[in-house]
């Protein structure tokens, strides 16, 4: 999996403008990298702005009308805005397993190859987004609302005008890489022919279809409709198994290209949309990329994401080191227990998890290492505790998850303690059996002092008032949803204020560039995150439109299998997707399929449709969790890899986690077996 390299985007940037390559590359640049700083700003407002609800609703008790449709605005800007940023950064997510290892030419062919499908993708949907949001922008559409915002307006248009930066950006960057002066020219000349184009949309908007601009747009259309595929492919007379392997095929061969995630699947969209309706396929495209600007509950995700970066550059991760450390006392591995400890506590302040695993291997493994423990035993539980973050609650998968299968985020929350929770203690049960068994894989604080490995360490004031800050501010942030208080944005927002309080406090928020760093990390993450779910809705949009997601679910039924059966041959299909796929593809594209065939189920499995989904979506996210550890491509252990010890090597990192991948699927299988144990708080707070 690539991650982003802002220092390789600055760098790029840099020498196109210094070598005066393309004066308008260099103009693109800026302004996507200004676009970018700025709406980053606008997750900060949009925290203060819901803070500011939830104070007049109880406090006041005077509920704004305003907040919500303002707050989605503000993050619909900054999910779309961030486009052209992450494209200058190359930053969004990718698998390069394949493209990495063959030769550097058809490296460079891959490369090229993803530039232009991901280009004639944006251009496509950009071609339908821009003519809706000129309709939208001229009948100035309201959300009907007692506030009655333009809403609909502004996400319309936010869409359009990020598909636009990204366009940009991606001719600017392919554009830069390519060294032939004719493919240069050939490359300006298309770019100039979409410029064209997409000003005379504006023009027949704004001066009327008899303008002189309608010339231009006329003849485009006119080849459009010359050029239609979908009579030469003839999608509609394909059976629908056919055509869903089809879908899936097309999906996995970009994918090894290296291509954006997200483009992989807005691309399949594109040409399954008008290879099955033909142009006015784009319009299905354009909306279900729209409609995913409105769904409030993504809002939590900016939130926790920047609540978690906040806490993790205020130090807060350290303090809670130190505090275990001395709270662990003698006990012999201790350093491990606390390790375990530490990442519950991190999962349940930031819901993502390679941050976490980051802060564990640079804080956690080098003590581990100095003391004395053994290095397979200490990378393995670092990897597997980072990946608590999956399932302890505020877990980003969740969020996503429910979104898809239409289960509360709050129940599904619940629904993950007791599982996080049991996990955590299977770890490290696991490792104090281990180290009773063999006393020399861990040894004691006294031994290890004896040995002239470590010093006594005592917990100053400052240290255990960070630590009782940050544990109130996730009782607070979590009891708010838990006790239903507050909705799971809200609590968000109120964790964003209450970090900032924590680094205050600490002395932290005033030094350096906290605040700022912290927002351009959220933004990156999640706009990449935010475009990828993008591309994927479109996907999962056009497969059920065509008849693929009532293909598989009732392939699902028709297997014959008694209801485990149906469910364990769903936890398969996850396991082989999860080494070839991203997770957030992984949830949009199978739980749409999967989640109404547990519902149907239900009644076999004993359980209501309601407890279905939520115990399913449980196996699901520990399903996940598995796929982050598991060879050769689980992204925990390239995460490590990214901070530990030179000497410490993949290979390595990948037998560490071997043991704990085994407790991971025992518990996957306990669950499975006796659904209570999902259920039992979710039912118990609901009564």
């Amino acid at each position: 999996m690539s991650a982003p390299n802002a220092a390789t985007g600055d760098a790029l940037s840099d020498s196109d403008t210094a070598t005066g390559h393309h004066a308008a590359g260099g103009l693109v640049d800026h302004l996507s990298r200004f676009i970018g700083i700025a709406c980053s700003v606008s997750i900060l407002v949009a925290a203060f702005a819901t803070l500011w609800e939830v104070g007049s609703r109880y406090l006041l008790n005077a509920p704004t009308q305003w907040a919500f449709e303002v707050v989605m605005a503000l993050i619909a800007a900054s999910w779309m805005f961030s486009a052209g940023y992450i494209t200058l950064h190359q930053g969004h997510i990718r698998i390069t397993v394949l493209s990495d290892a063959v030769p550097p030419g058809l490296r460079r062919a891959f490369e090229l190859f993803a530039s232009i499908v991901g280009i004639a993708a944006l251009f496509l949907l950009l071609s339908d987004a821009s003519t809706r949001a000129y309709d939208a922008i001229a009948s100035v559409d309201r959300t009907g609302s007692a506030f009655n915002s333009p809403l609909p307006t502004l996400t319309r248009s936010f869409l359009a005008i990020g598909a636009a930066l990204y366009l940009a950006q991606l001719l600017v960057n392919l554009h830069r890489s390519l060294r032939a002066a004719p493919a240069r020219a050939i490359l300006r000349l298309v770019a100039g022919l979409m410029a064209v184009y997409f000003a005379s949309g504006l023009g027949v908007a704004i001066f009327g279809e008899g303008s002189v601009f309608s010339v231009v747009t006329d003849f485009a259309s006119g080849i459009g409709k010359a050029l239609d595929p979908s009579k030469a492919l003839a999608l509609r007379k394909v059976d629908l198994g056919t055509l869903s392997l089809i879908m899936v095929a097309l999906l996995i061969v970009l994918m090894l290209t290296g291509m954006p995630l997200g483009i992989v699947t807005l691309s399949v969209s594109v040409i399954i949309a008008i290879g099955f309706f033909g142009p006015r396929g784009l319009y299905l495209v354009s909306t279900n990329a729209a409609g995913l600007l409105e769904h409030y509950t993504l809002v939590a995700v900016p939130f926790f994401v920047l609540m978690a970066a906040i806490l993790e550059r205020a130090g807060v991760a350290e303090d809670l080191f130190d505090a275990m450390s001395v709270l662990a006392g003698n006990l012999r591995g201790g350093v491990a227990i606390q390790t375990v400890v530490v990442a519950v506590i991190l999962a349940a302040m930031s819901g993502v998890m390679g941050g976490e695993i980051v802060m564990l291997g640079l804080v956690a493994l080098p003590q581990m290492m100095r003391l004395g423990y053994d290095r397979k035993l200490s990378i393995g539980l670092i990897c597997a505790s980072g990946a608590l973050a999956t399932l302890i609650p505020p877990s980003i998968i969740m969020i996503v998850y429910g979104l898809s299968a239409e289960v509360g985020i709050g129940q599904l929350f619940v629904g993950g303690i007791v599982p996080g929770l049991l996990l955590a203690g299977c770890y490290a049960g696991y490792v104090l059996l281990r180290v009773n068994l063999n006393p020399a894989l861990a040894p004691t604080a006294a031994e290890a002092a004896e040995a002239g490995l470590s010093t006594p360490r005592r917990l100053d004031r400052a240290k255990l008032i960070s630590v009782a800050m940050a544990v109130g501010l996730i009782f607070c942030v979590m009891g708010s949803i838990y006790g239903g208080i507050a909705s799971v944005t809200e609590s968000a927002a109120v964790g964003v204020v209450g970090a900032l309080v924590i680094a205050l406090v600490r002395g932290r928020l005033t030094q350096g560039s906290l605040l700022s760093d912290t927002l351009i990390s959220t933004m990156s993450m999640v706009g990449t995150i935010m475009w990828l779910i993008l591309g994927a809705i479109s996907f999962v949009g056009i497969f059920n439109l065509v008849g693929g997601g009532d293909y598989l679910r009732a392939m699902f039924l028709d297997l014959g299998l008694p209801a485990i059966g149906v469910i364990i041959a769903m936890m398969a299909v996850l396991l082989v997707l999860g080494t070839f796929m991203e997770w957030i593809a992984i949830v949009l594209i199978t739980v749409p399929v999967f989640a109404p065939v547990v519902v149907a189920l239900a009644p076999d499995l004993g359980l209501t449709p309601t407890e279905a989904k939520l115990w399913f979506g449980i196996l699901f996210v520990l399903n996940i969790q598995i796929y982050f550890l598991s060879p050769p491509f689980g992204p925990a252990c390239f995460w490590l890899k990214s901070v530990a010890p030179r000497e410490v090597s993949l290979q390595e990192i990948f037998v560490s986690v071997l043991p704990f991948i085994a407790i991971q699927f025992a518990v996957l299988c306990l669950f499975i077996a006796v659904p209570d144990i999902v259920l039992w708080l979710p039912n118990l707070l609901g009564n």
